[in-house]
């Protein structure tokens, strides 16, 4: 690869601590989110296992004789390794063999099943999960806050400047995909439906031989989108569809084809929070619904930008994802966790981050500057509720995250306001 063109990654810096720790990284995450590339970039040799030149040899190859493929200068490439599961026993094998500190990076669109995989490579292979780009690594915000400052309680006022409404749709619709950077919107807007077409009709096979109803599979997708940032069940989906689509869908169905979609990684659900909170407050378990990048959920619905701006309902939740997609990737940065918080008192927190040491910092997500005081009483009230429980911890950071503000800065009531178009890790 040309390293002159690399477009760094917030990950970067965590693949080359877990090289410096392990003897091997599997990097894994969607297809075009940037893994081949980024690895690409910390590897000194690779072998790309899906390349099908020569009839698909470097395949057959790892099938006949694992241990020749993992020959080369390490850190050494094995993309697309799952679909030689073999490898995998391969590359513990040999770092156990040869104890050494970070000799194989290998790359995943899929999780397999666990047929011909006889260990799980615990304390070799250490697991990092990517994800399409953020909009600091796009270059679509300032990066003039940091998130690890803001939950420690630092945060520097300043301007941020104004961010219209339509470029904001325009971001959620063309997602973070490396690819799309430098398309036009109309372009961009394709990438996304071709995504969820080559996983549907390729991948669900490809990844353990088993035939599925395609056409239910696309069903459940749309469901998923249009229950986007929300915390349905898998009840609720059955229902969702027999209402729109007028489809059967029976429940172990679609649990077993969310179960897929997790290990294609198009989904990738923002779980519940309860434990950094030691109270007697009851809190709900459900985990909050999400594809790996908001464009996915666009290119399912159809949503174009005329289209968004009118249905502001369903671009709320749109930017919600945006929103909490970064989050997670800068959060993951400094080793935070990202939630959502629900209680059965009807409190709902939208994006709760766990620190390390167990703080935790509490986020509500507003498209508009007219919504931002309604959040932040909303974070006065939670906070509230656990300060006034003997067992409760109360969160160390207010901050409401919103799209259409010009300036970071913190409010007379202590909660911070912050524009995701100025955030970084």
């Amino acid at each position: 690869m040309d390293r002159q063109n690399y477009r760094p990654r917030i990950i970067d810096k965590t693949i080359e601590e877990y090289l410096s720790a392990f003897g091997a990284v599997c990097i894994e995450g969607p297809k075009w989110c940037g893994k081949t590339w980024t690895s690409s970039y910390h590897s000194k040799s690779e072998i790309y296992i899906g390349d099908p030149a020569g009839n698909f040899q470097n395949r057959r190859l790892a099938e006949l004789s694992p241990d020749l493929v993992l020959e080369g200068a390490t850190p050494r490439l094995i993309d697309e390794w799952q679909d030689v599961p073999s490898l995998w026993d391969a590359v513990r094998y040999k770092v156990d063999q040869r104890p050494q500190k970070g000799q194989f990076l290998l790359t995943g669109s899929a999780t397999p099943n666990h047929k011909g995989i006889l260990h799980s490579g615990a304390g070799r292979i250490a697991r990092l999960r990517m994800r399409p780009m953020s909009l600091w690594e796009t270059g679509d915000s300032s990066g003039k806050v940091s998130l690890k400052e803001l939950c420690h309680g630092q945060l520097v006022p300043v301007l941020t400047g104004d961010v219209a409404l339509q470029k904001l749709i325009e971001l959620i619709i063309r997602g973070g995909w490396p690819g799309s950077l430098e398309l036009s919107i109309e372009q961009a807007a394709l990438l996304p439906a071709e995504y969820l077409d080559a996983v549907i009709n390729d991948d669900v096979y490809r990844m353990d031989g088993i035939k599925r109803d395609t056409q239910k599979m696309r069903l459940l997708l749309r469901s998923l989108a249009r229950n986007e940032s929300t915390t349905v069940t898998n009840k609720t989906l059955m229902k969702d569809i027999k209402a729109i689509d007028d489809e059967e869908i029976d429940i172990n169905t679609v649990s077993s084809y969310l179960d897929v979609f997790q290990r294609l990684f198009i989904t990738d659900n923002q779980p519940p929070f309860a434990s950094g909170i030691r109270s007697s407050i009851r809190v709900k378990q459900s985990e909050k619904r999400h594809f790996s990048d908001p464009s996915l959920a666009c290119a399912l619905l159809k949503a174009t930008p005329s289209g968004l701006l009118g249905d502001l309902e369903t671009l709320g939740f749109l930017f919600e994802a945006l929103c909490e997609r970064d989050l997670r990737i800068y959060a993951e940065a400094f080793q935070g966790q990202l939630y959502h918080y629900q209680d059965y008192r009807n409190r709902e927190i939208d994006a709760v981050i766990e620190l390390p040491d167990g703080e935790w910092c509490a986020f509500e997500i507003k498209l508009g500057a007219n919504q931002i005081d309604a959040a932040a009483e909303n974070l006065l009230a939670i906070k509230s509720q656990f300060e006034a429980d003997p067992k409760g911890k109360p969160p160390a950071v207010l901050c409401v995250l919103c799209g259409l503000s010009n300036a970071a800065y913190k409010r007379p009531d202590g909660v911070f306001v912050v524009p995701i178009t100025a955030l970084k890790d």
